[in-house]
C-alpha cells in the first residue's frame, strides 16, 4: 500500500503513457490510492524533462536481482509490451506551477515516498508563510 499524505491539500496523482485502462488497473493492484491520468503523448514527460535512459541504467545490478527473485520465487517473465526505458518521476506542483521534481537515473532510483509528501509539506507550509 502506498503512503497517503495526511494533509488533505495535498493530492497524488500518477501519470503513465499507456492507455487509461490498464494504467488504472495496474495502479489499483498496487494500491495506489491517487487519482490516474494517461498521457500517451509524453507531453508531461516532456515539459517536465523526464527522458528514457540508456539501457544500462535500466538494467542496473538492482533490478536485475529484483527479476532474479522473482524467476526464483516462481513467477514467469513476460516480455515487455511498451518502453522500458522511459523514466519516470516523481513532482510537487501547486496550482500549475512546478515546486520540485525527482528526476531519476534509473527504475530504481525514486524518492521515498514519506519524503515527497514531507517536502509537499513543506511546501504548503512555506506559501502558506508567504501570503
Amino acid at each position: 500500500m502506498h503512503q497517503q499524505p495526511r494533509d488533505p491539500r495535498i493530492g497524488l496523482l500518477l501519470v503513465g503513457f499507456s492507455p487509461i485502462a490498464p494504467l488504472t488497473a495496474i495502479a489499483r493492484h498496487l494500491g495506489w490510492p491517487g487519482e490516474v491520468l494517461s498521457d500517451p503523448d509524453r507531453d508531461l514527460y516532456g515539459r517536465l524533462g523526464i527522458g528514457r535512459a540508456p539501457w544500462w541504467r535500466i538494467y542496473t545490478p538492482r533490478t536485475l536481482a529484483i527479476y532474479a527473485r522473482a524467476l526464483r520465487g516462481g513467477r514467469r517473465l513476460s516480455r515487455p509490451v511498451e518502453d522500458t526505458r522511459q523514466l519516470g518521476a516523481d513532482a510537487i506542483t501547486v496550482g500549475s506551477t512546478v515546486r520540485a521534481v525527482w528526476r531519476p537515473r534509473s527504475p530504481d532510483d525514486r524518492p521515498d515516498a514519506a519524503d515527497v509528501i514531507a517536502r509537499a509539506t513543506e511546501t504548503l507550509h512555506e506559501i502558506g508563510r508567504t501570503r
